[in-house]
């Protein structure tokens, strides 16, 4: 009787795990229909918009203001500006002729309408002796100094200048006596001693007598003809007018 229950139990274990095989056989079969689930495209969507972490509006960045620039004025000078300059060195008719070179260096800035510096200070100007000559008399107070402005330097860059230039502390300067101040005097004596002789009748103390009278007008004429050198000393003003207006191109 027991032999019987455990073959009945035998065939039992057996017919259940060929229906495990079976099983698991149809699961792993790669013919099966692994079709989706049709999907209704006209149904309704129920997405929903992704809820803000700042509940702060965005502020956007302040545009910046737009700066305009505006155009400078050309530099210039008017008519008739003074430039204010100095002597680089120092003048005489005794040495300097007509046709020679100067130069002066500008003492102080000069500026336009604008408050613009056109011709900054320490520039140099450079001027030609147009005439020059010692005064021959004492009516003759200043003797002759003409100089002519022809070109102003800026950082080494030389722009023409058209005007007329004055050295304000010119001075004439006696010059010693020469042979032409004693040939006057000489002459003097000798017409002097010449009419004495007449006026006396021939005597020589009426020549002796003329001959004085005649030097010391001789002398006091060589003294009012006296030549008197045109000076100016190193450093001293020099003032340069505009005769047409200046224009430096930057």
């Amino acid at each position: 009787m027991a032999g019987k229950r455990l073959a009945l139990l035998a065939l039992a274990l057996v017919a259940g795990c060929g229906r495990d095989h079976k099983s698991a056989g149809m699961g792993d079969n790669p013919n099966r229909d692994l079709q989706r689930p049709s999907v209704d495209a006209n149904a309704p969507l129920h997405d929903q918009a992704a809820k803000s972490t700042s509940s702060k509006p965005i502020s956007k960045p302040a545009a910046k203001p737009v700066t305009r620039t505006t155009p400078k004025p050309a530099t210039g000078l008017a008519t008739g500006t003074a430039i204010a300059a100095k002597f680089d060195a120092g003048i005489s008719s005794r040495t300097h002729k007509a046709g020679q070179k100067l130069t002066g260096t500008v003492s102080s800035d000069v500026k336009d309408k604008y408050g613009h510096v056109v011709i900054p200070a320490g520039s140099k100007v450079n001027l030609t002796i147009a005439a020059i000559h010692e005064s021959e008399n004492k009516g003759d107070k200043t003797g002759k100094l003409v100089l002519t402005p022809t070109t102003v330097v800026i950082a080494g860059r030389s722009y023409p200048l058209s005007g007329s230039a004055i050295a304000l502390d010119r001075t004439l300067k006696d010059r010693k006596t020469n042979g032409g101040d004693l040939a006057k005097v000489g002459m003097g004596a000798g017409a002097g001693a010449l009419l004495g002789t007449v006026v006396t009748g021939g005597s020589s103390k009426g020549a002796v007598i003329g001959g004085l009278a005649g030097a010391a007008v001789g002398t006091q004429r060589a003294i009012q003809t006296q030549d008197r050198d045109v000076v100016v000393p190193s450093g001293s003003r020099l003032k340069v007018t505009l005769a047409a207006p200046f224009r430096r191109i930057s």
